[in-house]
């Protein structure tokens, strides 16, 4: 297991809008509900969480980048990149650390556009269409990949 007990959340675009965006489709919970969950979560296990949200892919990037010096793994929901961005896939393969991805709304039962993942083949964990709840989920299924309590 490594020694480093900090995982990255990523939240891509648009997600600084949750509480007011759609609450049909994604609730009324904020970011930073979405952000202490997390946190909450990752330190029941003996983890920290370092959180960052872009609605600009560069930024995203830089900090998945940034991530392997100093965490176990990664939770991403990449918004709308999910099915666009092969950056942002080739960035997470790139850095070799487990990856938890989450999405809010189950994307398999919306539009046609939003059935591909780009980041599914290289995520561990995949936690879909459970609300913001699923963050948590995907928190302790990325813990039990990391520390070998669970293939990933």
């Amino acid at each position: 297991m490594s020694e480093t007990r900090r995982l990255l959340l990523v939240n891509g675009p648009n997600l600084n809008l949750l509480g007011t965006r759609q609450p049909e489709i994604y609730g009324r919970d904020t970011l930073a509900d979405v952000e202490r969950l997390t946190r909450d979560a990752a330190a029941e296990r003996g983890f920290e969480v370092r959180a960052v949200q872009s609605n600009h892919e560069g930024v995203l990037l830089d900090a998945i980048h940034e991530a392997r010096t100093d965490c176990a793994g990664i939770v991403i929901n990449p918004g709308g990149l999910t099915h666009t961005s092969v950056v942002l896939r080739d960035a997470l393969a790139g850095v070799s650390l487990p990856v938890a991805e989450v999405h809010i709304s189950n994307i398999l039962e919306r539009e046609a556009f939003r059935h591909h993942s780009y980041v599914a083949d290289v995520a561990a964990v995949h936690v879909i269409g459970e609300g913001v709840s699923g963050y948590a989920r995907a928190v302790a299924l990325l813990i039990d990949v990391i520390t070998g309590a669970a293939e990933g």
